[in-house]
């Protein structure tokens, strides 16, 4: 058997010690295809960011890198521009032959809230090899906002896998003529689901967001209470393009809705770096039954969070920007995203985080 771990499988993880916690689960933290990762007590102010590299411990590096440390019990600012890395409340014993990866979540992704794991005897970032035994931490590094942080807060979350189980492109077009995969645009399938960036102006000429550089803090735990207006600028077009400055953090929609059929999921790639100056995605994680049944028809369209880089670089509707590589259940998940679990963007268009109004 191949293929990522299903939601009844992670809580058999669960119960043989695969996956432990310094405090019990709490309900909603096993997704359909992942688990939700909750902040410790502590997180530590690093010099600048790292991997602790072969045959070495992340406690280690942190005391070789630590400015100082904070308290998070009561809430603490991890402030704009600055390095943390916080021990997680999981841990893992992984059996033989099941390997781990992990991404920010959706929310943690449209704060522009850089959130990595890392692991013990790591040399890549959300990677962790078959067998791994030990802790794990995350590196948070806040791009765009200051965030206000408590203990237990779950800013990325881990999937596993037995083997690898990607669709080549033969079996992903077979697929989606059997569960249609994207509607709104052509099937562009090339070492997996391409997608492209909806730029065609609606009856206000609204077409994305782009973070202001200087706002108040967020507070993680506080749902739907904040205005746009005062952390956003609105971005408009009438000529179905716009032009990224470089440093600045945008949210845009992809032009396709994509559907992930409910034994499979789906992981966000980036596009060629050669097609333009530009990023998209912090979160790279799309959970069975995303866009399955979606009001409205099949599919949901994807948030596309873009960070330019060193020159300005236009943007044109229609353009590429990533890619969606699908990869096989092991079984499929009792529960599906949207369906069976209340998830925020089931049937999104273009939208901020759920922390901000409307």
């Amino acid at each position: 058997m191949t293929g990522v771990f299903a939601s009844q499988q992670i809580e058999t993880l669960l119960r043989d010690g695969g996956l432990a916690a310094d405090a019990p689960m709490v309900e909603g933290q096993v997704q359909p295809a992942s688990v939700d990762l909750r902040l410790g007590p502590v997180a530590h102010r690093v010099r600048a960011s790292f991997l602790a590299g072969e045959e070495r411990s992340v406690a280690d590096r942190i005391a070789e890198f630590e400015m100082h440390r904070i308290d998070l019990s009561d809430g603490a600012v991890l402030e704009k521009g600055c390095v943390y890395v916080v021990p997680l409340m999981e841990r893992l014993a992984l059996p033989d032959g099941v390997q781990a990866v992990a991404n920010a979540k959706s929310s943690t992704g449209r704060l522009d809230l850089l959130t990595r794991a890392i692991a013990d005897g790591g040399t890549e970032f959300d990677r962790i090899p078959a067998g791994y035994r030990g802790p794990l931490y995350a590196e948070i590094c806040p791009r765009s906002f200051s965030v206000l942080v408590r203990p237990g807060m779950r800013l990325n979350q881990i999937r596993f896998r037995r083997g690898r189980a990607v669709l080549d492109d033969d079996a992903l077009t077979a697929l989606h003529e059997a569960e249609t995969l994207v509607t709104g645009g052509p099937a562009l399938i090339r070492d997996g689901l391409g997608f492209s960036v909806d730029l065609e102006p609606g009856p206000d000429g609204l077409v994305g967001y782009r973070a202001k550089p200087h706002t108040g803090v967020i507070d993680l735990d506080r749902i739907g209470q904040y205005d746009p207006a005062e952390f956003w600028e609105a971005i408009r077009t009438s000529d179905r393009r716009i032009i990224l400055d470089p440093d600045a953090f945008y949210i845009l929609v992809s032009r396709e809705a994509v559907h992930i059929p409910p034994a499979y999921a789906a992981e966000m790639a980036p596009y060629l770096a050669m097609v333009g100056e530009f990023r998209v995605h912090y979160a790279g994680f799309f959970d069975p039954g995303f866009g399955h049944g979606a009001a409205g028809g099949t599919g949901s369209r994807g948030v596309l969070e873009v960070r330019c880089h060193e020159a300005p670089f236009v943007l044109e509707h229609g353009q590429i920007v990533g890619r969606l590589v699908y990869e096989r259940m092991e079984e499929p998940p009792r529960t599906l995203y949207g369906a069976d679990i209340a998830s925020n963007y089931q049937g999104q268009g273009l939208k901020l985080s759920k922390h901000f109004r409307g």
